[in-house]
């Protein structure tokens, strides 16, 4: 259990340590181009993965009680993993996950609190003198990776359109999600293996 904690205390360090700098360094929408398939483009998500919202004010209200419900499942999960003593491969894709989970929980809860909103010509600053820019549990995910590895034009049987790939903008929460998924899956016969039923014989 103890390298779970520190992978997901590491993940969250750089996680909310490079979201903090993109926030109170760029504009919304700004850009730093490093290379030409690799860009930090400041963008927020108000809603769920690739900025999908639904239900309006209680719709986030009910996706963040999710999201938090959710990681308290995957920390009794985790801790129940290790007990069980699988392979380390297993426990790291668990506590990856659960990583990049607290990791978007965090921006959710609590950046309305402690941020002013960005917006295409303001730098956010933090503790603004005049409170945040939303309640607790309302606040939005900052996503900052942006991978244009491949650009060009769709054959003309597909119609020639103009494509991007990859085109979504995330942040090193999703990673560590995404990467602990391909790791679980990787790992699903040591994860979800059953456990070995005890024969209990009748008294006659």
């Amino acid at each position: 259990m103890r390298k779970a904690l520190w992978i997901i205390l590491g993940v969250l360090i750089l996680d909310q340590a490079l979201k903090i700098w993109v926030k109170t360094s760029f504009t919304l929408g700004e850009d730093l181009v490093i290379a030409d398939w690799f860009i930090l483009h400041f963008t927020e998500n108000p809603g769920m993965a690739f900025g999908v919202e639904f239900g309006g004010t209680w719709g986030k209200l009910l996706l963040s009680l999710f999201r938090i419900a959710t990681v308290v499942f995957i920390f009794i999960w985790l801790k129940r993993l290790t007990q069980k003593g699988i392979p380390q491969g297993g426990i790291i894709a668990v506590a990856l996950i659960l990583a990049g989970a607290l990791g978007n929980i965090i921006d959710s809860a609590f950046y309305g609190l402690i941020f002013q909103a960005s917006d295409a010509y303001t730098v956010a600053e933090m503790f603004p003198e005049d409170g945040g820019y939303a309640p607790f549990l309302f606040g939005k995910v900052v996503d900052m990776f942006y991978f244009p590895i491949i650009k060009g034009y769709l054959p003309e049987w597909l119609g020639g359109d103009y494509f991007i790939f990859f085109r979504p903008v995330f942040n090193l929460a999703d990673a560590a999600i995404s990467t602990g998924v391909g790791l679980l899956i990787l790992n699903q016969k040591a994860v979800f293996k059953e456990e070995p039923k005890e024969e209990i014989s009748a008294e006659n």
